[in-house]
Order: C-alpha cells, then structure tokens, then sequence
C-alpha cells in the first residue's frame, strides 16, 4: 500500500512464479480385489443351450469389471478431503478479516480448490465411458411381456446403473464445493477492498497532544530499538563470527561480480561518451533506458543475495529480518530514482539531458529527487522498525506526518525553481520558469499533501506521496523505454546504434536486415517495458504478488470469450511444436534431397517432385499437432468445414481446380523444373511447381506465373520431355544455276564438321522445292541438348555463308519488273513500286509486271542491288508514250 509494495518485487529480482498446486495429492490407493460372482455358473447351468454362450459372456465379464471402481473410491476420498478443507477455509476467512497479506493466501487457496473440483470431474470420466459402453453392450432391459433376462445380466446391469448414479453425485458434489470457492473468493476479494479503503481513509486527530504522545514513544522506541538490535548485533559478533565473515566475503564478491559485470558486459548500452557534443536523440534515449534499468536491476539483485545469505547463514533473527529487508529495498529504490534522476536530468553533461533544462535548473533538481525518495525511504524503514517494535500507532502516524509535510515542502521548492531552458538555446543561461500547467501541478500536490495531513488523513496523505515518488518513476522509466523503442524500431535508425553497428560488423548484415533487427528490438523493449513496469505499479496500488501470479496465471490459461475458453499457454505450445515442425520437415528435406536422392542419380524433376510433397505433408502434420496442441476441438470445425464446402462449391472452384491440377502435375510429371515448354501463351523454362500454380522463366527473363488448371486443360510442347535431343533446321536458297548435288554434299560437310551435331542420326539436306527466284534447300541435324539449337543454327549459317561465298555460289534475291504507262498529256497514270515480296502499291493496276527469273542471269552476271537498280533504270527509259490502242 506504501513504499513497502516495492520491496517484494525488488527483493525477489523483479522475478514471479506461480503457483500451480492441487489441494490434495492423490493417493495410489486400491480400493478392493475385484468380486467374483458364484451363482453365474449356475445361472448357465440352467438355460437353454443355445443361450449358454451369452451367459458364459456375460459372466466373463461381470468377472472382470471390480465392484467399485478405484477411480470413484480415489475421487470420494478428494472430494471429502476437499468439503472439509471448504471448511476451514471458511473459518479462516473470518478470523483473518482484518490481515490483507493472509486474505491474499487464502484468495489462491480458494482458487486451488475450484480448480481441484474440475480435476475429480476429468479423473471419473473415462469410467463414465466405460459404463456407458458397456451398458449399450448389454442392451436395453427385457420389456413386458418378453422372457427375463439372466440373474448375472440383471444385477451387472444394476451394478453399473449404481455407479453411474455414484458419479452423478460426486460430479454434483464437487460442482458445489467449487461455487462455494468461487463464492468465497468474490467475498475475499470484497473484503480486501474494504480494508484497503479503511486503511487509507482512516482519520487521526492532529495536534498538540499527538505530538507531545509521539515524543514519549519514540524515547521508548529509540531505547527498545538499542536493546533488540543491540543484543542481536552482540550475539553474532560472540557466536557466529565466522558466519559473520563469510557473510561479508561473500556479500563483498556479489557486489564485485554484479554491479562493475553490469558496467563491463553493458558498458556500451549504459556509458555516455563525454566528449561527444551532440549525440543522437535515439543514443540519448537508449543510454538513458538502459543505465537506468540495468545498474537497477543489478542492485535489486545485489539487495536479495544479501539478505538470501543472511538467512541461510542463520544471521537473522524474526523480529530483526522484517527491518533488514526494509532497509535493502530502500537502498535499492533510493539507488534506482538517482540512476533515473541522473539518467534524464545529466547535471554534468548537457548534450545527454532528455529534457530542455538548464544547466542550474539541472543540478537544482536532481537533488530534489533524490531528496524526495530518500525521505519516502526513511518513512519505510522507520515504519518497518515501528511494525517490529510494536510501538504505539500515535508514533507511526507522528512519523508519517512528518515525512510527508516534508515531501510537500520539496513539490513546492521545485514549483518555485527556475530550471527551464533559457530562450537563447545555451544550457549556460540562467534559465526560465516552469510552464503554468507544470508549476500548478507540483504547488497543487504539495499543498494538498499538507491540507490531507492536517485534517488527519495521515494513511491517505503518505499512500499519494508514495505514489508520487515511486509510481512517477516506474512511469518515468516506462515511457522513457516506450519512446526508445519507438525510436529505435524506425526506419533505418538501428543501424545508427551501437548495437546495431556492432551487428553489421560482425555479422556482415545489410540495411533490410538492421531494419527488421531494429523492429524487433523495439518490440522487446516495450515488451520488456510492460513485464517489469506493470507488475511494480500494481504492487504500489496495494495488490500482493500472489494477486498477480494469479492473474498472470489466469492470463496464460483460461481467458473466456463467451462460451470458448482459450489457453496463450496453449496457443504458444501449438506455434511452437509448430514452428519445430517446419524446422524438422525442411531438415528431412534437405536430407533427403542430399544425402539419399542425390545418391541414386534420380532426375531432378523427381527430386523436385519428391521434395514438395514431402514439404506438404510434413506442413499439413505439424498444422494438425500445433493445433491439437493448443487446445482446439477440431470436431467444433465441422460447421466451418461445411461453409467452406458451400464456399468451394461457389466461389473457390478455380482455386481447388488448381489445386488438384497442381497435385496431378506433381504425380503425372508431363513436365519437371528445368524443362523448356511451350503454351498457349508463353514459352521457356519451368523454375518452380507448385499446388496452384507454376512459374515460367521465359528468355527474357520474365517470369510467368500460369495457374495449373490451364496446363491440364490445355496443350502443353514440352521440348525437353523424355531427353533433351533436338533437330536444327537451316534452310538455304541458291541460284538455279548451281549444282543442287554439289550444294548437298557441301552443306553435308559442313554440318558435319560442327562439334555440336551428332552423328547418329546423321545430318542430311533435303531439295524442298524450286522458289521465284532460287532453289530452296534444308540442312537438317541434330544436336544432343535442343538448348544449344539456336546457337548451333547461328552457326551453321555463318559457315553456309561463308562457304558458298567462297565457292562463288550465289544467293539469290527476288526481283520485279517495273512498266509505267504515261497518258497523252505526258502525266503518269500509274506506278508500280517494285518491292522485295512483289506487293503492289498505289493505284489500281495500270501495268504489267513478270519476274525475272533467276535462269535469265549468267552465271557471271553481278548479284548485288546495284544491280536491281540498273535494271529499273532501263526499263524506266524504255517507257513508250500511250497510243491508245492499250498496255505494251
């Protein structure tokens, strides 16, 4: 409720468990031998005998099955061990009303014992399924009318009938024993609130007379403080002197090992660079964060080490260990408000101050604070040795009157202080005055500390002061840590840190990689920031640790969204044996591929193929246990399956035809990674087959992705299906002049000649028919890999070109005759443009035109486009005037 919430957390080293303990162990107990039945026998001896063998069944089996289950005997023994512990819970409650740190214990007791209810309800189930199996087995009884069923059936059937109503009954039994704990744990948690109000709102008469009582019983204080401690002190200095040292030599070393490791192992997240003039404002934050959170914790942990040794070297005494570990948590919280005073005020270096304060504004502060939680300190530790002492409450509540119009004092000083910074920018200025809402606040907190002291609100007036020292710096710190890891996780700026430089040294990480290391540090900062800042401010408001480990525990386990229970403990349970079973499924793969695939020399769309389904499978399992694990009841899936089905049936069938086209192509194999196929629509390499759709790398690098469905449904060229032997084809036109003969058994050495053709099947030319203006010919070969075919064609018709240049064989080109009729008046009626394809152009046809076929020419006459131009020339020349009888 005070101060003293604090020293739990601190003292423990901000750690919590919690609790998860049945009332009762159980017991391995047997109940009884099973009871065998004499008159079964009998009973068979005297049937028909084509009934004999239903008796002699159900005589085996009347044998078999105990009288009494040791499941219900275990279950009846929890259960009266749980009614009488209800009972004394109950007692308890009462005589505690008025001790919140025993009402606290008997919140988890209670809630220990609801849960141990639901617990004797899971052990009688799988004997509940027994009866009811085995009652189905049998039948339904003889109705009126039919013949009576066997003596052994009857009274098996009434035995199972008397355990299924025994079940019935502790299963009702343990339901009302857990809603009176639940009953009973409501009605703590309403007395804790009214205690806590009590406490807080309780009014003490201020005046004289309390005062001069007060002097009194601190004399009396004083004197019994010297005569306790003074004779525990004088019993180990005589007795146990040894422990005494090793307590020392011990102490000392923690200290050695905690507080300069802190510095050395986190030297660069704590130490400011004094010579650094203007750091940046995320070095600022982080510096400040971390030497406040990491010397703090160390401390903490310093604090609980020592007097964990003082305990278990027998150096305490019971009345002397509530004051000692006063004093620790003071010491660590006194040491944690310096390092965070110091942390964002830095009177001694300016360029790391967090805030724009001047220079004296500053180092008039930080004394402030420090003087505001030493005095919040000391009123803890003189209330502990007040509490141990059992000293009159007059003197405890003089003290907190005291200490708390004293913390008023320190707001108001810092309200009349000038710390801001000074319009000139220099922290070396005299500085300025607080904003109006800051002043107004502190002036306000101060007096009304002093107003609700003096009307005797000492336990309400000492709980704000508390809370305006140590909760503001537990805020402090957590938004001082919200902010640095906001500012650390922004784009590009973790790479500016310390850590982040030191990362993409060692590590050779790149700016993508530093961002998303960035992200995911300040993502566990504020995490970090929650786990450590949340629990301390509820320990502040007056809630125990237990409260919180129940809660914690509460959170992790059972969070109820109507009628669904979910489980994070669960849910991270399942993603992880998930995540391990990705992890296992892509080893397997890369195994498998590697070490036994790769071996067999199989081919690598098998291997692909292999690969994949293995990755499907392998995800599809660990989906299935991840989600087991967590708790889900797949048979509550069923009505999420049929809206799925009535989904497919609408809007997902491309996707499922897809889906199954891709499982086709995985088991068929028309074509493998690494083949060169032609659709459709596109054309080139397979790079990646999936269960919806496959990617093609076409030759300019473009991939395409085409749904499966297509390639099942459509014809797909596959050039490299069974092997990768291909023909190149070359076609060649020659003048009609040359040997066709001569030309074969050129092109034939020709091909042959190349290192890329194959010699089996041989190449060969084939005459392919007479052309306008050549003989047309086709070199035809083969090569070993139909993807060297376009280069072996470039090739080959370089070395044709080449060769029948130097054999003088000609290549012919197509050529047109040009007549143009001129009218009377020597105007051009038309033209006809002599083109390459022999196309015309223009007007309608007013001339002839014939080819010039290729046997007009002499075997010495010239081949070139001059030529063709000469030629037009002439014929141009020849043009006669129009007479009127018609074309020429």
């Amino acid at each position: 409720m005070r101060f003293h919430r604090l020293t739990a957390v601190l003292l423990a080293g901000l750690l919590f468990t919690c609790p998860v303990a049945p009332v009762h162990a159980q017991t391995d107990t047997d109940p009884g031998a099973p009871a065998a039945s004499s008159s079964a026998g009998n009973a068979e001896q005297g049937q028909p005998p084509e009934q004999a063998p239903a008796d002699e069944a159900a005589t085996e089996g009347e044998s078999s099955t105990p009288a009494v289950s040791p499941a219900i005997v275990l279950a009846e023994q929890n259960l009266a061990a749980a009614e009488a512990d209800m009972t004394r819970l109950r007692e308890r409650v009462e005589e505690n009303s008025e001790n919140d740190a025993e009402l606290v214990d008997l919140k988890l007791e209670s809630e220990a014992l609801a849960r141990s209810m639901l617990e004797i309800g899971v052990s009688l189930r799988p004997r509940l399924t027994e009866i009811k199996a085995r009652s189905e087995q049998l039948g339904p009884p003889p109705g009126e009318g039919e013949p009576a069923e066997p003596e052994a059936l009857a009274a098996e059937r009434a035995r199972l009938a008397e355990e299924r109503a025994a079940i019935n009954a502790l299963t009702g039994r343990a339901e009302t024993v857990s809603v009176r704990a639940s009953e009973t744990g409501d009605e703590i948690s309403a007395l804790r609130r009214d205690l806590f109000a009590r406490t807080l709102f309780k009014r003490t008469e201020i005046g004289p007379g309390l005062m001069s009582e007060a002097m009194l019983a601190l004399e009396e204080e004083v004197s019994q403080a010297q005569r306790t401690f003074g004779s525990w002190l004088r019993f180990i200095w005589s007795f146990k002197w040894q422990a005494l040292m090793a307590w020392i030599f011990l102490s000392l070393l923690a200290a050695l090992i905690l507080i300069p490791g802190a510095y050395r192992l986190f030297g660069g997240l704590i130490n400011r660079n004094p010579y650094d003039e203007d750091p940046p404002y995320t070095s600022r934050l982080s510096v400040a964060f971390w030497s406040t959170v990491i010397p703090s914790v160390a401390m903490a942990a310093l604090a609980f080490i020592v007097y964990m040794l003082l305990d278990s070297l027998s150096l305490l005494r019971r009345d002397v260990a509530p004051v000692i570990s006063a004093v620790l948590a003071a010491l660590a919280g006194v040491y944690f408000v310096n390092k965070l005073a110091r942390a964002i005020l830095a009177p001694k270096m300016p360029a790391w101050r967090l805030v724009n304060l001047s220079n004296a504004g500053a180092r008039l502060l930080f004394p402030l604070v420090v003087a505001l939680v030493v005095v919040n300190a000391l009123d803890f530790v003189l209330s502990s040795v007040s509490q141990t002492l059992n000293s009159p409450v007059v003197l405890t509540v003089a003290k907190g009157f005291v200490s708390v119009m004293i913390m008023a004092l320190i707001l108001i000083g810092m309200a009349a202080g000038k710390p801001m910074l000074a319009a000139s920018g220099d922290p070396a200025d005299s500085g300025q005055r607080w904003p109006r809402l800051i002043s107004a606040t502190l002036v306000i907190a101060g007096i009304g500390l002093i107003v609700t002291a003096l009307f005797g609100y000492i336990g309400l007036s000492r709980f704000v002061a508390t809370q305006i020292v140590v909760t503001g710096a537990i805020l402090t710190t957590m938004y001082i840590g919200y902010i640095s890891g906001k500012a650390i996780s922004a784009p590009e700026a973790f790479a500016h840190t310390a850590v982040g430089r030191w990362l993409e040294t060692r590590y050779g990480l790149g700016a993508v990689s530093l961002d998303q290391a960035g992200l995911a540090a300040g993502l566990l900062i504020n995490l970090l920031v929650l786990m450590l800042g949340l629990p301390l401010i509820l320990l502040q408001w007056g809630f125990q640790i237990q409260d919180i480990e129940l809660w914690f525990y509460r959170l992790v386990t059972d969070i109820r969204i109507g009628g669904i229970t979910i489980s994070l403990v669960g849910i991270m349970v399942g993603v992880l044996l998930f995540m391990v079973g990705l992890v296992v499924t892509r080893w397997f793969q890369q195994w498998l591929d590697g070490s036994v695939m790769s071996r067999g020399r199989l081919d690598t769309g098998v291997r692909n193929s292999i690969k994949t389904g293995i990755g499907y499978l392998g995800v599809a399992i660990a989906g299935l246990i991840g989600v087991m694990a967590a708790g889900i009841d797949l048979s509550s899936l069923a009505l999420v399956a049929g809206a799925l089905s009535l989904g497919i049936g609408f809007g997902l069938q491309n996707i499922v035809s897809n889906f199954v086209s891709g499982l086709i192509l995985l088991v068929e194999r028309p074509f493998k990674v690494g083949d060169w196929v032609s659709t459709s629509t596109t054309e080139g390499f397979v790079k990646r087959i999936s269960v919806r759709a496959t990617e093609i790398e076409t030759f300019t690098r473009q991939s395409i992705i085409v749904p499966n469905s297509e390639l099942i449904n459509s014809p797909v060229g596959n050039w490299t299906h069974r092997n990768k032997l291909g023909r190149v084809d070359v076609p060649i036109g020659v003048s009609y002049d040359t040997d066709p003969r001569r030309l074969v058994d050129l092109l034939t050495e020709i091909a042959r000649g190349h290192e890329l053709v194959l010699r089996n099947p041989e190449p060969v030319v084939h005459f392919s028919g007479f052309g306008e203006s050549s003989l047309d010919f086709v070199l035809k070969c083969h090569v070993a890999d139909v993807l060297d075919g376009i280069t072996v064609r470039t090739e080959l018709s370089i070395r044709v070109l080449e060769r029948l240049r130097e054999e003088n064989i000609e290549i012919p080109f197509p050529q047109r005759d040009l007549n143009i009729k001129i009218g009377e008046n020597g105007e051009a009626l038309g033209v006809i443009a002599e083109k390459v394809a022999g196309a015309p152009a223009g007007p309608p046809k007013t001339a002839r035109s014939k080819p010039a076929a290729g046997r007009q020419a002499g075997a010495g006459e010239p081949s070139k486009p001059a030529r063709r131009s000469r030629r037009t020339k002439q014929k141009a020349d020849s043009i006669e005037p129009d007479t009127g009888e018609g074309d020429r």
